[in-house]
């Protein structure tokens, strides 16, 4: 980044720190509702009865997710400027969340889950690209000094406003099935809410970068992560934790599925849940980020890792609300924090000009594992128990675990050294 490109960040840091702030209160807050580990998987298994179809639901918005990102860095890895894709491809997002509430207004039992599939398949096709586009624009804007308090404020406002919103969706949109479908009433809220959040990214100033890449297609892109990760051990290794890590998602759907062969929930149980673990993660991704301004991401990333293994360890002993409640919390911890602390370590690997193709990369990876987790735990449900899915996770993320600990460096330490 030349001395000009540094002037402009510095100049517009304040109106670009509001900017993120006001993207993170609302648009993430929208799209938490919908990526909740409560109000989708319920709404799905009441309309089927399957715990296959939850799991599979998933899965397909992970496999969206699969090849976009790289399709995201070959839109922008050459561009001086992106904001004007990071509009559109947010845009894109949200329309399917629209499109989501107006399938359970209008639709039958039946062709409502077909479109639920169809629709969350879409949005994770730009949800991947949205994900390398805006966290380039992120490195371009916000210096790598203040990345872990903005990202960690971001998540703490977006929570505050979560929790408001999940406890009204869930003990009044639900409860009483507001305008004939709660939880229609509840994607309808979220595309609002998440709407508002564009404001946030239209006012940001984006400097002219310096340092790009060459434009190349998709399909090159594709073939520039191997080189990369040869290139780069240390980045090969933590590619391989997060995506290891990542598989604590393989249970996500299945938390409150599990929960509803214990005990009764409803709308206010859902409603309650959610607020914990938003409010339980809102905060605590304020703390991370300052941990990993100060201290580095690495070691928050272990923190959350730990604390997510444990969380999942914890789940086959809930038996009651109160217990139900406990858990959230500590999954609501490392809810956030492990992707903030692991989208960070991402930026600060390597050279500035590959950020979109290692986001690509590590995404790709991620979302791999998203495509293929859920549906896999829907398989281990139906074959055996809710138990043995849990245990599974359990044991790949202490692998992950492993990786971090024992091989995987920290890169603001590493560069130190060698500059």
């Amino acid at each position: 980044m030349g001395a000009p490109e540094r002037d402009a960040v510095e100049r517009y840091l304040n109106r670009n720190v509001a900017g993120q702030l006001l993207h993170g209160m609302f648009g993430q807050t929208g799209f938490r509702l919908v990526q909740a580990p409560t109000f989708l998987p319920a709404f799905l298994f009441e309309l089927s009865g399957s715990d296959l179809v939850v799991g599979a639901a998933r899965s397909l918005q992970g496999l969206g997710t699969v090849v976009s990102p790289v399709i995201g860095a070959s839109l922008i890895g050459h561009r001086p400027r992106i904001l004007v894709t990071t509009m559109v491809t947010s845009t894109l997002m949200r329309l399917q969340v629209l499109g989501m509430a107006l399938a359970g207004f209008f639709l039958g039992a039946g062709a409502t889950v077909v479109a639920l599939v169809a629709l969350l398949t879409l949005m994770g096709f730009f949800q991947g690209m949205s994900q390398v586009v805006m966290n380039s624009l992120r490195a371009r804007v916000i210096p790598v000094r203040r990345r872990g308090i903005v990202t960690g404020a971001r998540h703490f406002l977006a929570g505050l406003t979560s929790a408001g919103v999940s406890y009204v969706a869930g003990a009044y949109l639900i409860e009483h099935d507001a305008l004939g479908n709660g939880y229609a009433s509840v994607f309808l809220l979220a595309f609002v809410v998440g709407s508002l959040g564009l404001a946030g990214v239209a006012i940001t100033k984006e400097p002219r970068s310096s340092e790009l890449r060459p434009r190349e297609s998709p399909l090159a892109a594709l073939r520039g992560i191997a080189p990369l990760l040869r290139e780069d051990p240390a980045f090969a290794r933590f590619f391989l934790a997060r995506a290891l890590g990542s598989f604590g998602r393989m249970a996500l759907p299945f938390y409150i599925v599990f929960a509803a062969t214990r005990m009764e929930v409803g709308g206010a149980v859902l409603g309650l849940v959610t607020t914990v673990w938003m409010l339980t993660g809102s905060t605590a991704t304020l703390v991370w980020g300052v941990l990993g301004d100060r201290y580095g991401h690495r070691v928050v990333m272990i923190w959350n890792l730990a604390l997510w293994t444990a969380a999942n360890a914890y789940i086959p002993f809930v038996d009651s609300v109160a217990e139900l409640v406990a858990f959230f919390v500590l999954l609501g911890i490392p809810s956030g924090g492990f992707n903030q602390a692991a989208q960070n370590l991402v930026l600060e690997f390597g050279r500035v000009h590959d950020i979109p193709l290692r986001v690509a990369a590590s995404g790709t990876a991620v979302n791999v594992v998203a495509a293929a987790g859920p549906f896999l735990g829907g398989i281990l449900v139906a074959l055996w128990s809710y138990p043995v899915l849990f245990g599974v996770t359990v044991a790949v993320q202490l692998a992950a675990l492993v990786i971090v600990v024992a091989w995987t460096p920290e890169p603001r330490l590493a560069k130190e050294k060698s500059g």
